[in-house]
């Protein structure tokens, strides 16, 4: 059985290799993030090619909070909604691990979100949710990770 599974993984990779090598080298090089987990995002998501913004994506995987309200009397904790691929949302989980290690943007956002009294493993699907931002991102834009980017948006420039 583990023969049959790491033969099939290898022809999962040549297939990737062949028709996204450039995206797969480009996820590849955010920190934290694996070369199963760069695999299986590529596949769960038709190459990054359904999503238009990080919410939505975030939202495909389960990240994303979900409210639990009942009219105005009845308040629950704010959780994940974990309607997504439980595959793939560990595996990013296990990723932030690394990537609040190696990552210098995910590690500030980690510190920040602890430092104001939240659970760490809140902070830690903070993370999780950062490192699909960052992968689509690099998916979309078509370049490599860069530590020292600074998002530049037209509409926050005023003039006065």
């Amino acid at each position: 059985m583990d023969a049959e599974i790491k033969l099939l993984e290898s022809q999962l990779e040549t297939i990737i290799k062949t028709h996204g090598q450039e995206l797969l080298s480009n996820l590849l090089s955010i920190p934290g993030l694996g070369r199963k987990t760069a695999i299986l995002l590529i596949v769960c998501t038709n190459g990054f090619k359904t999503f238009e913004n990080s919410r939505q994506f975030s939202a495909f995987f389960g990240l994303s909070p979900v409210i639990r309200a009942s009219g105005s009397s009845v308040r629950g904790k704010t959780r994940i909604s974990k309607r997504g691929n439980p595959m793939v949302r560990n595996h990013l989980f296990m990723c932030s691990f690394t990537a609040y290690s190696k990552n210098h943007q995910c590690k500030a956002l980690y510190e920040r979100i602890v430092n104001k009294g939240k659970s760490k493993k809140l902070a830690l699907i903070a993370v999780t949710n950062k490192l699909l931002a960052q992968s689509l991102a690099i998916a979309k834009s078509g370049v490599r990770y860069d530590p020292d980017f600074k998002s530049v948006n037209p509409s926050n420039n005023f003039s006065f």
